[in-house]
């Protein structure tokens, strides 16, 4: 595989987490509605129980993103946003 392929990858060390309000924030500014929830029953279950969805605004459609931590779900959020034209400022 040529050096830059293949799936981006989460850095679960970003601190996104801390920023997870302003990013909301910063979306709902931009007309896009967004969540994030945490499932307690899939956490109990060992799935990946945090989820963010968006939709709305400059979006096609709507989006998803899970992740077994708010750090793995932002992060793969983060990814889908900006796949998407979204510049998140983060």
């Amino acid at each position: 595989m040529a050096k830059g392929m293949g799936r981006p990858k989460v850095d679960l060390d970003s601190g996104v987490e801390d920023a997870t309000l302003l990013i909301l924030e910063w979306l709902g500014e931009q007309g896009v509605g967004a969540m994030i929830r945490v499932d307690a029953e899939r956490m109990h279950d060992g799935q990946p129980a945090w989820t963010f969805a968006a939709s709305g605004g400059p979006l096609d459609g709507g989006m998803r993103a899970d992740g077994a931590s708010v750090a793995e779900c932002m992060g793969r959020a983060l990814l889908r946003l900006r796949a998407a034209g979204l510049t998140v400022p983060f």
